[in-house]
């Protein structure tokens, strides 16, 4: 990180949005891990891949807050400080809305959203394809693969190339688990 990129982050503030995410403690993920760690996961692979962008990064922190608990009162989020605003709006933009399937989830996100939505998104997945090595159910697991294939990869292609080879090589080593997972499996 240059000196440049030191003196844009010194004035972010992040321990409100850190604040805020501990409201999903407890909530688990189907993809395994806890929500509360997973938003950290997402920011700390933004930072790793050199975003520094203040709402990107506090909208990494809060990104599942408005989607998994339904009763959270966003005015809460709108009043942390002056981006707030346009953190909400990212927040919303990487949300399944309401009677939304998830393939048109995520092609809304690849057709209409912005560049930090798309990044947001990639980095999610990113952390989320991580977590499935924790998974057992390979079900789960192949389906989820599968997704990130299909819809996530040509998003990657959209917004970093680095980011786009670690998705690649974690959809791999998820498809050899698998494989090794039913050879393993025939020989019983």
């Amino acid at each position: 990180m240059n000196a440049e990129q030191m003196d844009q982050l010194s004035g972010t503030r992040l321990a409100p949005y850190i604040q805020l995410a501990t409201y999903l403690i407890g909530y688990s993920r189907e993809g395994g891990g806890n929500m509360f760690r997973h938003q950290l996961d997402t920011m700390a692979i933004l930072i790793d891949y050199k975003y520094i962008d203040s709402v990107l990064l506090k909208a990494a922190l809060v990104h599942d807050i408005l989607e998994d608990i339904p009763e959270f009162n966003h005015n809460i989020l709108l009043k942390i400080d002056y981006e707030s605003h346009d953190v909400y709006n990212l927040v919303q933009e990487v949300s399944r809305r309401r009677g939304e399937t998830k393939p048109e989830f995520l092609t809304r996100i690849r057709e209409t959203g912005s560049n930090n939505a798309k990044i947001l998104k990639v980095a999610d997945r990113i952390s989320n394809m991580i977590s499935l090595g924790f998974v057992n159910n390979h079900e789960f697991i192949e389906r989820y693969t599968n997704e990130t294939e299909k819809y996530l990869i040509p998003l990657a292609k959209e917004v970093n190339n680095n980011m786009l080879t670690e998705l690649s090589d974690l959809i791999t080593s998820r498809r050899k688990y698998l494989d090794d997972f039913r050879s393993f499996g025939n020989r019983e």
